[in-house]
């Protein structure tokens, strides 16, 4: 009969050390956009989303691999390029190998740069970004890169399809456009002016202007010039404080016409518009929310709302960030040679739980998927932003938006 071993106290602590080593590290994923500053309100709540499909999509399914979880790292970044390369190196430090941000075309191209540099002196340390709201169309035409995948549709395809909805509205015969004063703004007018002209030539562009991104205090200048111009229809890429003061003061000077935005909702700014916003501003996205697109949908929306009561579901395409990464590293096998990883997202078919089928184009790691033209209302809603009783409520719908679209992106692989 063999008598029980006993162990010392020495001995069971290595024995639970070495089964803790054991255990799967933690996939982190660098959350890199603003947590301070006029904003935060923006970044805070992407990384609510961002948290929560992490958990929703990857941790309670038993993660990837041999169990590993995704943990998402924040970084406040300011919205100014150079902090965020240097958080870009913070997070680097700490071993992260994937990164994503959203807020500012600037951040993004500065992250693009730093990141092929990074990956060119250190193939065996390698990062890849995702970015999930940064739409300038250059990011995946001119300056693309193997290290970057867009999971939002750029300017020009957004553009492409307001301008759709602006052709079949022959009531629309003079545009304002006016936006922030960087490169997605200037993106957003120049898409403008062209697709209007192509598709709308009797359309009179009567303001084409742009103002410092994230210092204007006082719009009212800007709103009076956009009344006193007669415009029909305003066109604007601006988001966060810029977006909802902006919006305010035009509607408060008088004007009635729609206001065809980018990202006019959520993060405070559809409770801020509230009864003002109805029946003038207009929204381009991907996700469908009000009606949800599925059962699934819906529950995932409910969820959310539950876990974070001053939250909103405003960005549903982190879903396709989280769930996409989630189904490349289980193609790839491993969570560490990004290159790997990168190639599954490739060409790679996902079923996005807002809108049916996506698909990330491999020549220039654009994200395709539907697109959808919504107002501000409070009328239809089954979900509403900031607990403010309105919502979006989608009036158009393009399908696989940008399929055939154009690409200047010649891209080295490694």
């Amino acid at each position: 009969m063999r008598k029980p071993i006993k162990l010392g106290l020495g001995a069971v602590l290595a024995l639970t050390i070495g089964a803790g080593s054991a255990m799967a590290e933690n996939i982190k994923i660098a959350f890199i956009d603003p947590l301070s500053g006029p904003f935060a309100s923006t970044g805070s709540n992407g990384l609510k989303q961002y948290q929560f499909a992490a958990d929703e999509l990857v941790n309670k399914k038993g993660g990837v691999l041999d169990g590993q979880m995704f943990e998402i790292v924040p970084f406040d970044n300011k919205v100014s390029p150079k902090e965020s390369l240097i958080q870009l190196q913070v997070a680097i430090d700490q071993g992260i190998r994937y990164v994503v941000q959203g807020n500012s075309s600037g951040v993004a191209h500065a992250l693009t740069e730093a990141i092929e540099k990074h990956n060119k002196r250190n193939p065996d340390d390698r990062v890849l970004y995702l970015n999930y709201a940064a739409v300038d169309p250059a990011l995946t035409n001119d300056d693309c890169t193997f290290w970057h995948f867009r999971f939002d549709a750029n300017a020009d395809i957004k553009m492409d399809a307001l301008t759709d909805v602006i052709k079949e509205t022959p009531e629309i015969k003079k545009v304002y456009i006016i936006g922030q004063d960087y490169s997605f703004g200037k993106a957003v007018a120049a898409a403008a002016v062209r697709m209007l002209a192509e598709k709308r030539p009797d359309i009179e562009i009567v303001g084409n202007e742009l103002h410092p991104i994230g210092k204007v205090k006082d719009f009212t200048p800007y709103a009076r010039k956009i009344v006193s111009s007669g415009a029909d229809a305003v066109i604007t890429g601006n988001w966060g404080s810029d977006m909802l003061n902006l919006g305010k003061s035009v509607v408060e000077n008088g004007f009635t016409g729609p206001i065809y935005t980018y990202y006019a909702a959520g993060s405070g700014i559809t409770a801020a518009f509230g009864e003002s916003g109805k029946g003038v501003i207009r929204l381009i996205s991907q996700g469908q929310i009000n009606p949800p697109e599925s059962d699934a949908a819906a529950a995932y929306i409910e969820a959310f709302e539950a876990k974070y009561p001053d939250g909103n579901i405003d960005q549903p395409r982190i879903t396709n960030a989280i769930g996409m990464l989630a189904e490349a590293i289980k193609e790839a096998g491993s969570a560490t040679d990004v290159v790997s990883v990168a190639k599954a997202l490739e060409g790679m078919e996902y079923d996005d739980l807002f809108s049916g089928k996506v698909y990330m184009r491999p020549q220039d790691h654009q994200l395709i998927q539907d697109m959808f033209i919504g107002a501000h209302t409070d009328e239809g809603v089954t979900f509403d932003y900031d607990n403010s009783g309105y919502g979006i409520v989608v009036e158009h719908k393009v399908e696989m938006a940008g399929m055939d679209s154009p690409t200047t992106c010649k891209m080295k692989r490694p």
